[in-house]
């Protein structure tokens, strides 16, 4: 099962990937944590990463395809995997699907988890609050997701268009949401 995890910050993607990473048994590819360990571990495009990150730019979509490729090569990914934070606007997007059926590991589907804006406002601000951070306004969260709104978009579009996506609604128990989600990629895994 190869999943790609998409939703605004706040909707859970973290919670559930973990969640359905124990459950279908394959790696969950965060490209934050996949940076940071590039990064670390001081490999090629770990080093050119870091030398952008220290210009303060952001990280090419050409160096995070080339960390992608790479782990999408170790054997624990053969039978699958879960993407989270990965691709974050079209360009992206279109690169990560032409990367998957070079390599024979086309994904199958693209899960929204579709919260309301004011729940991911509510729920930010309450993380934020207990973690002591005063950065994450309910102003700042509505302008980062309005941000989120106007890159995604394309993507949800391009997924939907190609048949790839479902939207599950991310609002309720963890336990809900799960089997929401279970339940939406079931056909799939049997299939394929």
């Amino acid at each position: 099962m190869r999943l790609v995890l998409l939703g605004a910050p706040g909707s859970g993607k973290g919670t559930q990937a973990a969640r359905l990473k124990e459950h279908l048994q394959v790696p969950h590819i965060s490209t934050g944590d996949l940076l940071r360990a590039e990064v670390a571990a001081g490999s090629k495009l770990g080093l050119a990463a870091k030398e952008v990150m220290a210009r303060g730019e952001l990280v090419s979509d050409e160096i995070l395809l080339g960390m992608l490729e790479d782990r999408f090569s170790r054997p624990d990914t053969r039978g699958g995997f879960i993407l989270d934070g990965y691709p974050r606007n079209l360009a992206q997007a279109d690169a990560l699907d032409k990367l998957l059926t070079r390599i024979g590991q086309p994904f199958d589907f693209a899960v929204q988890l579709d919260v309301p804006t004011e729940l991911l406002v509510e729920r930010i601000a309450g993380r934020a609050a207990a973690e002591g951070r005063a950065d994450d306004t309910p102003e700042s969260v509505r302008t980062r997701l309005k941000v989120y709104d106007g890159h995604t978009a394309p993507v949800i579009d391009y997924y939907r268009q190609h048949g790839h996506l479902t939207v599950v609604d991310g609002v309720g128990s963890l336990d809900e949401v799960f089997t929401r989600i279970i339940e939406a990629i079931s056909p799939v895994k049997e299939i394929g």
